[in-house]
């Protein structure tokens, strides 16, 4: 199935955890064969990292916060120019295909 959100995409937050619900951010990465997103401040994870060694390059020690992937099913594309969390269509034409918003029938890109 092809994923209809793409990076630099801004998205909404639908269904997960109660604090992420309703945040929006933007897409970093797109994991389609996964079908997951990462998103700016959505989903933020903490790892504890050690201090290792590899190949003369030394990582340091302490915690690292990290945007963790979003499945997709949990997010919807913001329209840029309603501004509501909506559903995307595509539009093909000569020029080839556009994604437009379900909601107010504008062209997304």
């Amino acid at each position: 199935m092809r994923v209809k959100i793409r990076k630099g995409d801004t998205i909404e937050v639908i269904s997960g955890r109660l604090e992420e619900q309703g945040k929006r951010g933007e897409v970093i990465k797109v994991l389609p064969d996964e079908h997951r997103v990462v998103v700016s401040g959505i989903n933020v994870r903490t790892k504890h990292q050690r201090q290792t060694q590899t190949q003369g390059r030394t990582i340091n020690p302490g915690r690292i916060k990290f945007e963790a992937p979003v499945d997709i099913s949990n997010v919807k594309l913001v329209c840029p120019k309603c501004n509501t969390p909506t559903r995307v269509g595509v539009h093909r034409d000569e020029d080839g295909s556009h994604r437009i918003c379900k909601h107010c029938q504008a062209m997304i890109d």
